[in-house]
Formats: C-alpha cells, structure tokens, sequence
C-alpha cells in the first residue's frame, strides 16, 4: 500500500510572498479588483495588509499612476523622481505636496513645498520652460495623458558652471473594464545637462501594457529603450529642442508597434505553426473559410443524426 505524501501547510511568510506576486504583476488598472480577490482567498486582514502595503507602492510607481489632488488643484504623478518621505510626492507644477494612501490609491492631503524640495531659480528656469513645452505636447499626442518634470539632480546649481539633470515622466491610461479591456502607456525621459561639454544628454524608456479579457486573456508588455542628444542652449530653446527628440522616438515607436501588429496574421501567427500538419497537407491560409470545426466535429460524433 503506497504511503499517500502529505501536504504541507504553507507559512504565512510564503502565503504574503504569493499575495504580493498576484499584487505585482496584475495588468495596468486592474490591482484592485485582484486585490479583492487575493483579500477573499487569504481570508486573513493580517496578511492582506502586509502584503498589499508592500506590494501597492511598488506597482503605483512602477505604472506611474496619476491621482487627482485632493484640493482639486490637478494631478500628481506617482513617481520615484517625485518621491519625498512619509508617502509624500512632489507636484513641481504647483509647487504643492500630495499625501498619497498607496493602497486606496488617493490623495489624503495638500501642503505647499518647502524650499528645501524645490530646485534653485537656475535650475527651475530650465525645468519650468520644459515642463510647458512636453505639457503642449502631451495634450496634442495623448487623450488624458498626464506629464510632470522634475529635478532629477544638481537642484542646488545656482548658476553656469555645473551639471544637472531633468526627468520628464509621462503617463497615460484608458481604463475600460465594462468593455473588458485596460491600456497604459508611460515613458521616463532622463536629461542630462552637461556644461563642460555644452551637451545635453536625452536617454528614454517607454512601456506599453495592454489586457483585453473578452473570451480569453491577451497581455501586451512591450519596452523600447533609446538615446539622443542636442546643444546645451537657453532654457527655452533647449525646452523646445528635448521636446522635439522626445516627440519624435516616442512618435517613432509607437509607428513601428502598429506596423508590428498589423503583421501578426500574416506573418507571426503562421510562423508559430509548424510548417506541414500532421497531415503533411500546406494549410491554405488563403482560403480558411472552407473549413468548419463545427461540422467537422458534429460528423464525427454523429450528432444531427
């Protein structure tokens, strides 16, 4: 008689490691509706929230989620460039601080900046003149998209003679559950301004993720990563040359992403099937209508007899 193996029971440390992973990797839009879920199957409070206060910071800065301020003053950027203490972010439009509650991903409170958190007059010159440019150029490209730039570094430079660095984030999500399906696209530009060398430096990362849920479960997650440069000018015309370079990769990707999709059936959906059948017979991909699963399969098992 076979000696049946017992299961053992999981720790509570493995059960909130599995919670966060469900946690982390939930599609763009849809982390509290897993987060219901991962609540009822764990049917623990305790390991619910030591899951979800970890796991919610991560996904909201990862997917650079966008709230509403609760001054209704705008929207701030859920980002690490923007990050202070205390679950505290930096709206450097407005000069404010959004108090963020990650898990109910609101904002709980509005205070004005300090001094210390905001960029020297050098610095924000630059920063500001950007920050309208890249806004024009959101509002044109991406409905409802949400941009911010931030001093990334050198926030203390007061003058010529020093380097500093800029981050322009840019967010953009269109959420439709009842039309099963979630899209977000972010892209993080690091611009690096390099006096010595009268350079600046624009280094880029974009991500698209999409879920569509109708009959079936389709992910998209694409990455693309680039680099560019221009001289270092005045700040308005460096705004409008860093827009431009970003303008274009981004206009760029987003072309070939489209061109790379309208070839699936043609192409990579049939490169996925071996090239004869079992059959030894070419599928005729040009006439697929000929055939019917259906009737195929009420023939063989003889129903309509």
């Amino acid at each position: 008689m076979a000696e049946e193996e017992e299961e053992s029971e999981l720790s509570d440390k493995q059960k909130v490691e599995i919670a966060k992973w469900f946690l982390l990797n939930s599609p763009p839009g849809e982390i509290q509706y897993v987060a219901k879920d991962v609540k009822s199957i764990l049917n623990n409070d305790d390991l619910y929230n030591e899951a979800a206060s970890e796991a919610f910071p991560v996904y909201n800065k990862f997917h650079l989620i966008s709230l509403p301020m609760s001054n209704r003053s705008g929207d701030v950027l859920v980002n690490s460039f923007g990050e202070l203490e205390g679950n505290a972010f930096l709206e450097p439009r407005t000069a404010q601080v959004a108090i963020i509650d990650h898990v109910k991903q609101a904002c709980t409170e509005v205070r004005p900046a300090t001094d210390e958190e905001l960029p020297s007059p050098y610095t924000e010159e630059f920063r500001c003149n950007l920050d309208a440019e890249i806004l024009k150029y959101v509002e044109e490209a991406y409905p409802k998209g949400v941009c911010s730039v931030y001093c990334a570094s050198g926030k203390d430079v007061e003058g010529p003679g020093s380097d500093f660095e800029l981050a322009v984030v840019i967010s953009a999500a269109r959420h439709s559950p009842q039309n099963f399906c979630n899209g977000s696209w972010c892209s993080v530009w690091n611009i690096e301004f390099k006096d010595d060398q009268q350079t600046v430096e624009v280094k880029g990362k974009m991500q698209v993720g999409a879920h569509y849920f109708e009959e079936g479960n389709v992910q998209l997650d694409a990455k693309h990563e680039c680099k560019d440069a221009t001289l270092f000018q005045a700040p308005e015309e460096c705004a409008m040359a860093i827009t431009s370079i970003i303008r274009h990769h981004e206009t760029e990707y987003l072309a070939s992403l489209e061109a790379s999709y309208l070839k699936l059936p043609d192409s990579t959906f049939k490169d996925l099937r071996r090239k004869l059948p079992v059959t030894r017979t070419l599928f005729p991909w040009h006439n697929t209508l000929q055939f019917s699963l259906t009737r195929d399969i009420s023939k063989e098992l003889g129903i309509g007899k």
